[in-house]
């Protein structure tokens, strides 16, 4: 999909650049920032969601945290 986006001059530069370097076309480049982005933050979305159930279930963020530790814990040899 073909899109239009304004990014300041300098990111521009930089973008160029490190394309060249890498042997890369800029829309690559930028496909693949935008994947690691994104991959960053979704974790993100993870852990809200699960603090938002634990907010449902009546439990703190600690108590999630016991719960989930204890769970772990009981599935480890030691």
């Amino acid at each position: 999909m073909k899109t239009a986006v304004s990014i300041p001059d300098d990111v521009f530069a930089q973008a160029e650049k490190l394309a060249r370097h890498a042997g890369v076309s800029r829309s690559q480049l930028f496909s693949d920032a935008l994947r690691e982005y994104l991959a960053r933050h979704v974790s993100e979305d993870v852990t809200e969601s699960m603090n938002r159930v634990a907010g449902e279930l009546g439990m703190s963020d600690s108590d999630f945290a016991v719960a989930g530790a204890r769970r772990v814990l009981e599935r480890s040899e030691w």
